[in-house]
Protein backbone atom coordinates (compact mmCIF):
# COMPACT_ATOMS: atom_id res chain seq x y z
CA UNK A 1 0.00 0.00 0.00
CA UNK A 2 3.05 2.22 0.91
CA UNK A 3 3.94 2.01 -3.07
CA UNK A 4 1.10 4.27 -4.51
CA UNK A 5 1.51 7.10 -1.90
CA UNK A 6 5.17 7.40 -2.60
CA UNK A 7 4.84 7.64 -6.51
CA UNK A 8 1.79 9.98 -5.63
CA UNK A 9 4.20 12.19 -3.70
CA UNK A 10 7.03 11.72 -5.92
CA UNK A 11 4.60 12.80 -9.10
CA UNK A 12 3.02 15.52 -6.61
CA UNK A 13 6.83 17.08 -6.44
CA UNK A 14 8.09 16.75 -9.87
CA UNK A 15 5.18 18.32 -11.62
CA UNK A 16 4.95 21.01 -8.74
CA UNK A 17 8.77 21.91 -9.53
CA UNK A 18 8.15 21.58 -12.98
CA UNK A 19 4.98 24.15 -13.45
CA UNK A 20 5.99 26.91 -10.84
CA UNK A 21 9.50 26.62 -12.52
CA UNK A 22 8.25 27.41 -15.56
CA UNK A 23 5.85 29.66 -14.35
CA UNK A 24 8.31 31.70 -13.19
CA UNK A 25 10.61 31.45 -16.09
CA UNK A 26 7.51 32.09 -18.80
CA UNK A 27 6.58 34.62 -16.46
CA UNK A 28 9.66 36.28 -16.69
CA UNK A 29 10.31 35.71 -20.35
CA UNK A 30 6.78 37.00 -21.50
CA UNK A 31 7.04 40.07 -19.88
CA UNK A 32 10.20 41.19 -21.10
CA UNK A 33 9.20 40.31 -24.55
CA UNK A 34 5.60 42.48 -24.19
CA UNK A 35 7.60 45.57 -22.85
CA UNK A 36 8.32 46.70 -26.70
CA UNK A 37 4.21 45.70 -27.64
CA UNK A 38 2.09 48.26 -26.02
CA UNK A 39 -0.08 48.35 -28.58
CA UNK A 40 -0.93 44.72 -28.06
CA UNK A 41 -2.19 45.67 -24.69
CA UNK A 42 -5.75 44.87 -24.31
CA UNK A 43 -6.43 47.07 -21.22
CA UNK A 44 -3.25 50.18 -21.88
CA UNK A 45 -4.96 52.41 -19.07
CA UNK A 46 -4.84 49.60 -16.78
CA UNK A 47 -1.39 48.64 -14.93
CA UNK A 48 -2.08 44.98 -13.80
CA UNK A 49 1.16 44.00 -13.06
CA UNK A 50 1.06 46.20 -9.51
CA UNK A 51 -0.34 42.49 -8.52
CA UNK A 52 2.17 40.54 -9.54
CA UNK A 53 4.06 39.84 -6.23
CA UNK A 54 0.66 38.83 -4.93
CA UNK A 55 -0.60 36.52 -7.23
CA UNK A 56 3.10 34.60 -7.68
CA UNK A 57 2.32 34.49 -3.99
CA UNK A 58 -1.33 33.06 -4.61
CA UNK A 59 0.50 31.05 -7.28
CA UNK A 60 2.35 29.37 -5.40
CA UNK A 61 -0.39 28.17 -2.66
CA UNK A 62 -3.08 26.95 -5.43
CA UNK A 63 -0.29 24.84 -7.34
CA UNK A 64 -0.18 22.56 -4.11
CA UNK A 65 -3.87 21.86 -4.70
CA UNK A 66 -3.71 22.24 -9.05
CA UNK A 67 -0.29 19.45 -8.76
CA UNK A 68 -1.99 17.73 -6.26
CA UNK A 69 -4.99 17.20 -9.07
CA UNK A 70 -2.73 16.23 -11.75
CA UNK A 71 -0.67 13.37 -9.83
CA UNK A 72 -3.33 11.89 -8.39
CA UNK A 73 -5.45 11.24 -11.16
CA UNK A 74 -1.94 9.87 -13.05
CA UNK A 75 -1.44 7.87 -10.13
CA UNK A 76 -4.52 6.20 -9.79
CA UNK A 77 -4.85 5.36 -13.60
CA UNK A 78 -1.24 3.80 -13.47
CA UNK A 79 -2.15 1.81 -10.55
CA UNK A 80 -5.43 0.64 -12.48
CA UNK A 81 -8.22 2.76 -11.21
CA UNK A 82 -10.15 3.42 -14.23
CA UNK A 83 -13.26 2.50 -15.55
CA UNK A 84 -11.56 1.66 -18.72
CA UNK A 85 -8.30 -0.05 -19.99
CA UNK A 86 -6.04 2.75 -21.41
CA UNK A 87 -6.17 3.19 -25.57
CA UNK A 88 -3.06 2.54 -27.66
CA UNK A 89 -1.48 5.24 -28.90
CA UNK A 90 -1.00 5.76 -32.47
CA UNK A 91 -0.31 8.72 -34.97
CA UNK A 92 -3.97 9.44 -35.46
CA UNK A 93 -5.30 8.32 -32.06
CA UNK A 94 -3.26 10.74 -29.95
CA UNK A 95 -4.32 13.68 -31.65
CA UNK A 96 -8.11 12.77 -31.68
CA UNK A 97 -7.57 11.78 -27.54
CA UNK A 98 -5.69 14.92 -27.34
CA UNK A 99 -8.50 16.86 -29.11
CA UNK A 100 -11.23 14.96 -27.14
CA UNK A 101 -9.70 15.94 -23.81
CA UNK A 102 -9.40 19.63 -24.52
CA UNK A 103 -12.82 20.40 -25.89
CA UNK A 104 -14.13 18.15 -22.66
CA UNK A 105 -12.12 20.14 -20.10
CA UNK A 106 -13.36 23.47 -21.82
CA UNK A 107 -17.33 21.96 -20.92
CA UNK A 108 -15.91 21.11 -17.71
CA UNK A 109 -14.72 24.85 -17.18
CA UNK A 110 -17.35 26.28 -18.09
CA UNK A 111 -19.56 24.49 -15.96
CA UNK A 112 -17.55 24.96 -12.98
CA UNK A 113 -16.37 27.93 -13.85
CA UNK A 114 -19.94 29.59 -14.46
CA UNK A 115 -20.47 27.39 -10.41
CA UNK A 116 -17.65 30.06 -9.25
CA UNK A 117 -19.57 32.82 -9.78
CA UNK A 118 -22.83 32.21 -8.55
CA UNK A 119 -24.15 33.58 -4.50
CA UNK A 120 -22.57 30.37 -2.85
CA UNK A 121 -19.33 29.95 -4.53
CA UNK A 122 -18.79 33.39 -5.54
CA UNK A 123 -16.61 34.32 -2.26
CA UNK A 124 -14.05 31.52 -3.21
CA UNK A 125 -13.46 33.00 -6.58
CA UNK A 126 -12.72 37.26 -5.88
CA UNK A 127 -9.38 36.70 -5.74
CA UNK A 128 -8.90 35.39 -9.01
CA UNK A 129 -10.93 38.93 -10.03
CA UNK A 130 -9.04 40.84 -7.84
CA UNK A 131 -6.97 41.02 -11.21
CA UNK A 132 -9.25 43.52 -13.48
CA UNK A 133 -6.30 44.03 -15.43
CA UNK A 134 -4.68 40.08 -16.12
CA UNK A 135 -1.12 40.12 -16.64
CA UNK A 136 0.99 36.55 -17.16
CA UNK A 137 1.03 36.01 -13.53
CA UNK A 138 -2.81 35.95 -13.11
CA UNK A 139 -3.34 32.63 -14.22
CA UNK A 140 -2.69 30.52 -11.13
CA UNK A 141 -3.64 33.89 -8.68
CA UNK A 142 -6.58 31.29 -7.42
CA UNK A 143 -7.71 29.96 -3.89
CA UNK A 144 -7.86 26.34 -3.14
CA UNK A 145 -11.64 26.33 -3.91
CA UNK A 146 -10.53 27.36 -7.68
CA UNK A 147 -7.86 25.29 -8.14
CA UNK A 148 -9.41 21.90 -7.01
CA UNK A 149 -12.58 22.30 -9.07
CA UNK A 150 -11.12 23.71 -12.48
CA UNK A 151 -7.52 21.61 -12.05
CA UNK A 152 -9.90 18.47 -10.80
CA UNK A 153 -10.92 17.34 -14.13
CA UNK A 154 -7.28 16.00 -14.40
CA UNK A 155 -7.89 13.97 -11.17
CA UNK A 156 -11.60 12.40 -12.54
CA UNK A 157 -10.56 12.36 -16.60
CA UNK A 158 -7.72 9.17 -16.07
CA UNK A 159 -10.14 7.37 -14.20
CA UNK A 160 -13.42 7.75 -16.19
CA UNK A 161 -12.09 8.33 -19.79
CA UNK A 162 -10.22 5.58 -21.82
CA UNK A 163 -7.39 8.25 -22.41
CA UNK A 164 -4.07 7.08 -22.02
CA UNK A 165 -1.86 9.30 -19.27
CA UNK A 166 0.47 10.37 -22.04
CA UNK A 167 -2.65 12.41 -22.94
CA UNK A 168 -3.16 14.04 -20.03
CA UNK A 169 0.58 15.23 -19.74
CA UNK A 170 0.21 16.60 -23.15
CA UNK A 171 -3.14 18.06 -22.23
CA UNK A 172 -1.59 19.68 -18.87
CA UNK A 173 1.42 21.07 -20.68
CA UNK A 174 -0.61 22.72 -23.43
CA UNK A 175 -3.31 23.78 -20.66
CA UNK A 176 -0.51 25.58 -18.91
CA UNK A 177 0.83 27.74 -21.43
CA UNK A 178 -2.40 28.52 -22.43
CA UNK A 179 -3.37 29.57 -19.24
CA UNK A 180 -0.60 32.45 -18.72
CA UNK A 181 -0.80 33.47 -22.05
CA UNK A 182 -4.72 33.65 -21.96
CA UNK A 183 -4.06 36.08 -18.72
CA UNK A 184 -1.44 37.58 -20.21
CA UNK A 185 -3.37 40.94 -21.08
CA UNK A 186 -1.74 41.21 -24.45
CA UNK A 187 -3.42 40.19 -27.38
CA UNK A 188 -1.43 37.72 -29.61
CA UNK A 189 -4.38 35.38 -31.35
CA UNK A 190 -6.17 37.53 -33.22
CA UNK A 191 -8.02 36.18 -36.39
CA UNK A 192 -10.29 35.04 -38.04
CA UNK A 193 -11.09 31.74 -36.08
CA UNK A 194 -11.04 33.51 -32.70
CA UNK A 195 -14.73 35.01 -33.66
CA UNK A 196 -17.99 34.05 -35.23
CA UNK A 197 -18.08 31.66 -36.80
CA UNK A 198 -15.35 29.79 -35.53
CA UNK A 199 -14.84 28.56 -31.95
CA UNK A 200 -11.11 29.63 -30.68
CA UNK A 201 -11.15 32.07 -28.22
CA UNK A 202 -8.32 34.80 -28.10
CA UNK A 203 -6.86 36.27 -25.08
CA UNK A 204 -9.26 39.59 -25.19
CA UNK A 205 -11.83 36.68 -24.67
CA UNK A 206 -10.82 35.78 -21.51
CA UNK A 207 -9.50 39.54 -20.84
CA UNK A 208 -13.21 40.59 -21.38
CA UNK A 209 -14.38 38.24 -18.85
CA UNK A 210 -11.88 39.70 -16.14
CA UNK A 211 -12.77 43.44 -16.86
CA UNK A 212 -16.69 42.46 -16.90
CA UNK A 213 -17.29 39.43 -14.69
CA UNK A 214 -20.30 38.06 -16.18
CA UNK A 215 -19.38 37.34 -19.48
CA UNK A 216 -17.13 34.62 -21.72
CA UNK A 217 -16.69 32.05 -19.05
CA UNK A 218 -14.95 29.44 -21.47
CA UNK A 219 -11.67 28.82 -21.38
CA UNK A 220 -10.27 27.40 -25.06
CA UNK A 221 -13.58 28.10 -26.83
CA UNK A 222 -16.03 30.71 -27.57
CA UNK A 223 -19.83 28.24 -28.45
CA UNK A 224 -20.56 27.04 -25.06
CA UNK A 225 -21.39 30.97 -24.32
CA UNK A 226 -22.76 31.59 -27.26
CA UNK A 227 -24.89 28.58 -26.76
CA UNK A 228 -25.58 29.30 -23.40
CA UNK A 229 -26.19 33.28 -23.54
CA UNK A 230 -22.90 34.56 -22.06
CA UNK A 231 -20.27 35.88 -24.53
CA UNK A 232 -19.86 39.23 -24.40
CA UNK A 233 -22.35 40.82 -26.82
CA UNK A 234 -19.18 43.23 -28.22
CA UNK A 235 -16.56 40.11 -28.54
CA UNK A 236 -16.32 39.79 -31.86
CA UNK A 237 -17.06 43.60 -33.02
CA UNK A 238 -13.79 43.52 -30.70
CA UNK A 239 -12.30 41.08 -32.39
CA UNK A 240 -12.37 42.10 -36.26
CA UNK A 241 -10.99 45.55 -34.93
CA UNK A 242 -7.95 43.57 -33.93
CA UNK A 243 -7.83 42.10 -37.20
CA UNK A 244 -7.56 45.43 -38.77
CA UNK A 245 -5.46 47.80 -36.30
CA UNK A 246 -4.43 50.64 -39.25
CA UNK A 247 -8.22 51.17 -39.65
CA UNK A 248 -9.27 51.73 -36.44
CA UNK A 249 -8.18 54.27 -33.91
CA UNK A 250 -6.37 52.98 -30.71
CA UNK A 251 -9.15 53.20 -28.16
CA UNK A 252 -11.18 51.43 -30.05
CA UNK A 253 -8.51 48.60 -30.91
CA UNK A 254 -7.73 47.75 -27.42
CA UNK A 255 -11.32 49.32 -25.37
CA UNK A 256 -11.16 51.22 -22.16
CA UNK A 257 -12.28 48.65 -19.85
CA UNK A 258 -14.69 45.86 -21.79
CA UNK A 259 -17.67 47.91 -20.28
Amino acid sequence: MIEPWLTFLSVWALTYALVFGSYLAFGWAFTVWARGRGERKIQPRRDGLKRRDAEIRASARSLVVTCACFAGGLTLATYGVRLFDAASLSWWSAPLMFAASVVLFDAWFYAVHRLAHTAPFKRWHLLHHQSVAPTVWSNYSDTAFDAFTQQGYFLAMPLLTPFPVEVFVVHRVFDHFNGMIGHSGYEVAAGPASRAPWPLASVTFHDMHHATFSTNYANHFSFWDRVFGTIHPDYDRRMAVWEAPAAAPAEALRGRSHS
